[in-house]
């Protein structure tokens, strides 16, 4: 199969730019395909792409019927219900530390795949219904890589973006993987031609040019419930966001110019997807892909998982690496894969060998957090108002 990417915008409805350059990236994308153009043919054909232009429509509104010269600094940036879905998605980072301190991980407590929080789940719980909808896609596609589009500022922030310290409002507080994500925020950034700029000029009282224009979300401002974190907690997906303009509502006769500054980094940081290992765990009698098996990387304290098929992808920089396939009802298999400097993903596949005591044709119950992740799932769908999109979250 092919890796799943995903942009978003319009988290906050007032930062609009995100919203038209996904259009553009629609049109773009349909009209090159057509033309033939090998990059873009080669993009659409070896990934599967989803576009979120406007993940608040309702703070959208708000912002257009004031227009660009009206809007402000905050109109429009909450939900109807007067939510900031930039804070909205569970926190998982505090039980993740809290864990790590009482060293549980990953033994006792998981360092992937973690299971939302009970109090998320109630009834009362303040989640909004835009955030519901993004969890439950999160739960459908199997998604590798995300990039979240806002605006204000000229920089791309990249996990944890919650400081660890929880009374601080700054810290680099970086994940496992903080080397792929400084080089997934600075793919974004060089090829940007607003942030590469020579005549690049501060947008209010931050110098990030000095940084190469990226920097670890924590260490700017400390956001509890930030989506990006989330994604990585929760699911496999690698998330950064990018703030593309010193302008929230930049005014329309920019936008074309605003489409050539970021036309060239929106593709390279969609290519990226294909950046790592991929492959298939599979039962070894039977040859079926197993779902849910995990895949752990020597040296880096973060998993993924599996999908449905037993096809999996994940994000790792050139180098050789010791890679382990485990599944309930199964033995461990690791081997060696090596990542080049091409933008190709290293096939690393396994075939894993019942374990003694578990019958051939029998399938393990899924592991306890899993029980656990798709209960605390459930529960939310059946507390969340509306219409929850899709099938239930499976295991």
């Amino acid at each position: 199969g092919e890796p799943e990417f995903r942009y978003v915008a319009g988290m906050h409805g007032n930062e609009v730019l995100g919203r038209e350059l996904l259009l553009n990236l629609m049109e773009y994308l349909c009209r090159e395909f057509r033309r033939g153009n090998p990059r873009v043919v080669q993009l659409v054909t070896d990934t599967r792409i989803h576009l979120l232009p406007s993940m608040n429509p309702d703070g959208y509104e708000t912002a257009y019927e004031l227009g660009s010269e009206l809007a402000g600094w905050a109109m429009g940036r909450w939900t109807y219900e007067g939510i900031d879905l930039n804070h909205n998605f569970a926190d998982l980072n505090t039980a993740l530390w809290d864990a790590e301190d009482n060293d549980l991980v990953p033994h006792e407590f998981p360092n992937h795949y973690i299971p939302i929080p009970e109090y998320y789940t109630l009834a009362n719980a303040t989640v909004a219904p835009e955030t519901r909808a993004v969890i439950a896609w999160m739960q459908r596609f199997p998604f590798v890589l995300s990039a979240n589009l806002h605006g204000g500022e000229l920089v791309v922030t990249y996990p944890f973006d919650m400081t660890r310290t929880y009374w601080k409002a700054q810290e680099l507080t970086p994940t496992p993987d903080d080397g792929v994500f400084r080089w997934l925020a600075t793919v974004y950034a060089t090829a940007n031609l607003a942030m590469a700029s020579g005549d690049r000029r501060r947008c209010h009282y931050d110098d990030f040019a000095r940084l190469g224009n990226v920097i670890n979300g924590a260490n700017w401002h400390t956001v509890a419930g930030s989506m990006n974190d989330f994604s990585y907690l929760h699911t496999n997906c690698f998330e950064i966001t990018v703030e593309l303009s010193c302008d929230k509502f930049p005014h329309a006769s920019e936008l074309p110019h605003e489409w050539e500054n970021n036309r060239e980094s929106l593709l390279l940081f969609m290519e990226q997807v294909h950046r790592g290992i991929k492959g298939v765990v599979r039962d070894s009698d039977t040859e079926q892909g197993i779902p849910n098996a995990i895949i752990a990387v020597d040296g880096i304290n973060h998993d993924v998982r599996t999908a449905v098929d037993g096809d999996y992808w994940r994000l790792l920089n050139p180098g050789e690496y010791e890679v382990t396939a485990r599944a309930e009802g199964y033995e461990a298999a690791t081997r060696s894969c090596w990542v080049s400097f091409e933008n190709v993903p290293t096939p690393c596949s396994f075939r894993l060998e019942r374990a003694r005591g578990w019958p051939r044709g029998s399938r393990p119950a899924p592991d306890p957090t899993l029980r656990l992740r798709r209960q605390r799932l459930r529960r939310l769908r059946a507390h969340g108002r509306g219409h929850w999109p899709g099938p239930a979250p499976g295991p």
